[in-house]
């Protein structure tokens, strides 16, 4: 069995996509089996040949004793006979599913399969994706008939960028397969590195299904709470002061409000409100959330302008600083961050901005925004916005603040995290 041949080092296994979701994947196994880590990108993959993470997340201690060889090279694919999928899976500009890396990672596979292979998807998708759309492509490029002469299974990614405490291993997993044989295969392969042990899902729609609706369901409930924030910000109410109050009940689901980017909770709604439509289904309360959330850039930045006004400022002479650019709190992806819809929409107003990050890369956001970083930071702003909530920032105390301001100034902290700590600034969170 497939199991036994990869446990007793006899055959290979390959992981497709080495990105923050499959690099981490790809070394783990490597503690225990030998690996072939793919990716199209050869300056990522000399990267990692000297252990040195791209995604930034891993440190070079942990490519140690790792049995992996990285490679852009599809001969060398045709080694493995254990396929891990985990390519990113974004959307276009339209909200709309772009399956683009998915189908040809497919390609990829397809052309290196042999009977008795397996495929194990990971990425984010529609349910049905995988049989409907990816295993017809692997049929075409092996010319191989799917569940008779290679197997298919999908296993959703749980990982969390930034997050030290949630790694692989200490997180169920999740697993499926086309068939009886290929679920107990694909979950001792995945027992070879979780510890906190599988799932075995029902079926592999199941599996895909249960990937698309955690992140939903959590974009639902930060939705709530940020169209919460708009309401109680009217009735001259702090929300964090209500959540604490409200929190004291015991069954009392403890979100808050806040931007909305990245490529998980920002991205998988739409994979599955696209397949609802296809199906003739027209989600109103995932696309309400979603409506929410894609529009809080825009609320933070004119309540910004608002209370500068407010203060006495003029638009001419505004200048402010922004705090935190990556997507999510000590992280270096800027993908999909909602900061920058923060600044752009700032920008139209004529108001300088000067944006600042320990983690982000400034060429990189140049690229993806328009806008790079500031070299140094200044000290007659006329308003603060933090806006994502390093670990850096937390040691700052309002007397920092007021060393890099002008008189009367607004310090705008968007998750609260200096709540109860500003006296002598004017103070907005959501």
């Amino acid at each position: 069995m497939i199991y036994q041949q990869i446990f007793s080092k006899q055959k290979k296994l390959a992981v497709i996509g080495l990105g923050y979701v499959g690099l981490p994947i790809a070394l783990e196994f490597a503690k225990k089996v030998k690996v072939i880590g793919f990716d199209i990108n050869q300056e990522r993959i000399e990267m990692m040949r000297n252990r040195i993470d791209p995604s930034k997340e891993l440190q070079p201690h942990d490519f140690e004793g790792a049995d992996i060889h990285f490679t852009s090279n599809i001969e060398e694919l045709k080694e493995a006979c254990f396929f891990i999928v985990a390519v990113p899976t974004p959307i276009d500009e339209h909200a709309v599913p772009d399956l683009t890396p998915l189908f040809r990672a497919s390609e990829t596979v397809g052309k290196c399969l042999k009977k008795g292979d397996y495929v194990v998807y990971e990425s984010t998708v529609y349910p049905g994706c995988t049989e409907e759309d990816c295993v017809p492509i692997l049929e075409k490029y092996s010319g191989l008939k799917a569940y008779q002469d290679f197997k298919v299974g999908y296993s959703p990614e749980r990982i969390n960028p930034g997050d030290k405490e949630h790694t692989l291993p200490k997180i169920v997993k999740v697993v499926s397969g086309c068939c009886l044989e290929s679920l107990e295969e694909i979950a001792k392969v995945y027992e070879l590195v979780v510890r906190a042990g599988v799932f075995k899902a029902k079926s592999i729609k199941v599996a895909e299904a249960a990937k698309v609706i955690e992140n939903t369901q959590r974009d639902l409930n930060i939705a709530l709470m940020n169209e919460l924030s708009q309401i109680f910000d009217r009735m001259n109410l702090n929300t964090y002061d209500v959540l604490d109050a409200a929190g004291t009940k015991w069954n009392f689901l403890r979100f808050t409000p806040g931007l909305v980017g990245g490529h998980c909770i920002g991205v998988d709604p739409y994979y599955l409100t696209y397949k609802a439509k296809a199906l003739g289904y027209n989600p109103q309360v995932i696309l309400s959330g979603r409506n929410i959330n894609d529009s809080m850039g825009s609320y933070v930045a004119i309540a910004t302008i608002k209370k500068l006004t407010s203060l006495g400022k003029n638009f001419s002479d505004i200048k402010i600083l922004v705090m935190g650019i990556t997507f999510k709190e000590n992280v270096s992806d800027i993908r999909n961050s909602k900061v920058a819809d923060v600044v752009r929409e700032i920008r139209q107003f004529g108001v300088q901005v000067d944006v600042t990050d320990p983690y982000a890369n400034s060429k990189e956001l140049e690229r993806e925004y328009g806008f790079g970083l500031v070299e140094k930071i200044g000290n007659q702003y006329d308003a603060v916005i933090v806006a994502v909530p390093h670990r850096d920032y937390l040691q700052f105390d309002e007397d920092y603040f007021l060393s890099i301001t002008q008189q009367n100034s607004l310090l705008v902290d968007i998750k609260g995290i200096y709540r109860k700590k500003i006296q002598k600034m004017a103070y907005w969170s959501l």
